[in-house]
């Protein structure tokens, strides 16, 4: 084994808030629990914006998403007006936690670390993440380990369809879907003493977006004494039994860390982006505006009249018409910072159906990132702290809508996640103060006794240095 001896796993829990895990549901995580009363556990703040692509790649490089090039689930294709394209594993433009471990090598198996696919290849076992399209032959690498984990699993585990009606079968499959999780995890973890074994489960996010309405008394929805109302008790105690039973083998003497990549709230409903920038004049149709909800990219639009566009989803994705770059740019370069001004003053004014400020945040990448690596939006913006998504299509009565217009429903996300680490055969835990998504990887570096290379921004979390301390 190479380094110090260290050897640490690492089990991500998609969109686990601290209120959710510390309180709301503790009652059916007691295996949780047990970890949790002797790890350093408390917030870990996420990265702008707080979505699952890019914040786990953020929390394995220690590098913000602007560097990474990583800035939600979709990104245009540069030079067009709708062509989108969805971020692969090797899109991320600095190497994980375990890339680095690999080169050096220690043994590491990685389970569906998002963006995970194609699964890259590791000095150990790569299985892709749930980006993985369906019946995708080549989820997992090296390629001979397949057949033994379709065995193991049973059947499909990558994902669920969660934003459909049938909310019965969701929460069916995302039972079903979170045991073949583990017992592969359980199964990849007897092969050998891993030096860093790290699993992502998807389904917590799953279940908060198909299910929240009916746990939550606080929902603008809210739907009590219905039969989907213990379906987060049931999932929260299925899950707990399954980590329990991995926590079983992995024993006492390895590290654990137990994160989230942000957190997550009920949905208020969505601000029409697009709607907007037509009423403001900055986008323009060449059809009648449609009489039922259309995707723009449906429609046909005037380019030659329009100076900005949206695009839908948990923040706003603005991009400016700019001459020389779009085939039909009507915004000199210019006069790209005065338009973002005005599109600035005028969001501020907005306000909800319930005549609140809407409180949007609007900047630029090159505000929050040290660099803009790959295809950004021009602008990002966030609706009421996103409790309020984005909506791209356009067709709607109003500027708001109470439903994602891609689907049902229930939260969005929020930038709080968790963070709990047991230390090797630990008997008392404490309260951490809120750490930062950037600092994981140097501290888990730190861990293993390595360097920690210049271009990580993050730094060691010093509450989580070790007994012995370690390295910067």
């Amino acid at each position: 084994m190479p380094g110090n001896g260290f050897r640490a796993v690492v089990i991500g829990l998609d969109s686990l808030s601290p209120d959710l895990l510390f309180r709301r549901f503790s009652r059916e995580m007691p295996r949780l629990g047990r970890l949790l009363s002797v790890s350093a556990r408390g917030t870990l703040r996420s990265c702008d914006p707080p979505i699952t692509v890019p914040a786990w790649a953020v929390m394995f490089s220690g590098v913000d998403p602007g560097t990474l090039g990583l800035y939600g689930f979709r990104h245009r294709r540069p030079g067009s007006y709708g062509a989108m394209y969805t971020p692969r594993s090797t899109t991320p433009r600095a190497p994980m936690l375990w890339h680095r471990l690999s080169r050096l090598g220690y043994r590491v198996a990685v389970l569906g670390m998002p963006p995970g696919y194609p699964p890259p290849a590791v000095n150990g076992v790569a299985i892709s993440d749930f980006l993985t399209p369906e019946a995708a032959p080549d989820f997992v690498n090296p390629a001979e380990y397949r057949a033994e984990v379709e065995q193991v699993a049973g059947g499909p585990f990558f994902d669920v369809s969660f934003r459909v009606e049938d909310r019965r079968r969701v929460a069916e499959e995302l039972s079903e879907m979170t045991r073949r999780r583990w017992r592969v995890a359980r199964h990849l973890w007897q092969k050998e003493a891993w030096d860093l074994f790290a699993v992502h489960e998807i389904g917590p996010d799953r279940l908060h977006h198909a299910f929240w309405k009916y746990f939550d008394p606080s929902h603008p929805r809210f739907e009590p004494r219905t039969e989907f109302a213990n379906v987060a008790d049931a999932y929260y105690r299925l899950l707990d039994e399954e980590i329990g039973a991995f926590l079983d083998l992995v024993g006492p003497d390895v590290a654990v860390l137990v994160a989230s990549d942000h957190g997550s709230q009920a949905m208020q409903g969505g601000f029409c982006i697009n709607e907007w920038l037509i009423r403001e004049g900055y986008l323009a149709l060449a059809d009648p505006r449609p009489a039922r909800a259309t995707a723009l990219e449906e429609l046909s639009v005037d380019w030659s009249r329009t100076r900005v566009w949206g695009a839908g989803g948990y923040y706003a994705r603005l991009f400016l018409n700019i001459v020389g770059r779009e085939p039909n740019g009507t915004v000199p370069p210019s006069g790209a910072g005065t338009l973002a001004e005005e599109l600035r003053r005028k969001l501020s004014a907005l306000r909800t159906p319930d005549g609140k400020p809407l409180t949007v945040r609007l900047f630029a990448p090159a505000d929050v990132y040290r660099k803009v690596e790959g295809d950004p939006p021009d602008l990002m913006a966030y609706f009421g702290g996103a409790a309020w998504r984005s909506v791209g299509s356009v067709g709607h009565s109003g500027l708001f809508v109470e439903e994602n217009d891609t689907g049902p429903d229930d939260a969005v996300h929020s930038f709080d996640g968790v963070i709990a680490w047991r230390e090797p055969r630990a008997s008392a835990g404490r309260e951490l103060p809120p750490q930062k998504i950037l600092d994981v990887a140097p501290t888990l570096l730190a861990r293993f006794g390595l360097p920690i290379p210049e271009e990580v921004q993050g730094r060691p979390i010093a509450e989580l240095r070790g007994p012995e301390g370690a390295r910067d």
